[in-house]
């Protein structure tokens, strides 16, 4: 019988660029890996064989791009069916995805804020349920960084709680994220943090950013992990206990060995707090 994988410890994002770092990936801490849907779906050949290696190795998610589960048009639902055999394929464990839109008649190539209001509460909820019955499983909505709120008529915690409340969906939970909103729309990002549901938390993204100014930060993926979110991922650690982490590199990628630092220091607040990392339920 095959044996079950799962998801436990420190991640990280599988880019093409690392396909020849099979070796080192092999012999270091790395628990997990992810990658985009929409980057593998298509390929077959050397490729594919190459992401079978790795999947044959490693316990999967899978973080989509293009669901745009906020969007104005109709949800791709032959995509998703596409995604749904990727999962059985891989035997991928989570399916995560942007609580925003990127799309409307066509493709924006950004993550743009869904408006916090009860009517986008059921508007979103109506649409993670349909990919959901597609997939089979539940899906993990990620709290996403923005810059602009229009239409605002609840908190960004209220509407995120509401959606995760309403639609039973999972959290994909971004400490970076949390922390550059914190500070670019003032709140306490340790409030925000102890109002999280534990029972939703399926696994956890950190990741560098960029400092505009003390007032503006913006979410890059480009840089390594800064002090103060490091000290909001162990703050999250001691408040749920240990989750299933993953470093994210999107750009200004540096050597295998810098990149593996990092996925060490997740490792290392995990077991200041427990030793058995846990892993998605």
């Amino acid at each position: 019988m095959k044996q079950q994988k799962v998801i436990t410890g420190a991640g990280l994002g599988l880019r093409r660029d690392f396909l020849d770092e099979y070796e080192a990936l092999d012999q270091s801490d790395v628990d997990f890996m992810e990658v985009a849907p929409e980057n593998w779906i298509p390929y077959g050949g050397h490729l594919k064989e190459q992401f079978k290696r790795y999947a044959d190795r490693f316990p999967f998610v899978i973080h989509g791009l293009s669901l745009s589960i906020g969007g104005p048009t109709p949800l791709d639902t032959d995509f998703v069916k596409q995604v749904a055999e990727f999962i059985k394929t891989y035997d991928i464990q989570c399916y995560s995805e942007h609580l925003s839109y990127c799309s409307d008649d066509g493709h924006m190539y950004d993550l743009m804020p869904i408006p916090f209001t009860e009517e986008a509460v059921h508007y979103v909820v109506n649409r993670i349920k349909q990919v959901q019955d597609i997939i089979g499983q539940q899906i993990a909505m990620e709290n996403v960084s923005y810059y602009a709120a229009p239409g605002q008529e609840m908190s960004e915690l209220e509407f995120l709680l509401a959606v995760l409340e309403e639609a039973d969906c999972k959290l994909l939970l971004d400490v970076n994220n949390i922390y550059v909103n914190s500070i670019n729309h003032q709140y306490d990002p340790e409030q925000f943090l102890q109002a999280l549901p534990k029972h939703r938390i399926a696994y956890g993204h950190i990741a560098g950013h960029y400092d505009e100014a003390d007032d503006l930060k913006v979410d890059t993926h480009g840089s390594d992990v800064k002090p103060e979110v490091w000290d909001l991922l162990d703050m999250a650690y001691e408040q749920f206990g240990v989750f299933p982490t993953l470093l994210e590199r999107d750009f200004n990628i540096p050597k295998m060995s810098q990149l593996l630092k990092e996925v060490e220091q997740i490792k290392a607040l995990q077991n200041k707090y427990q030793q058995v990392p846990a892993a998605i339920a």
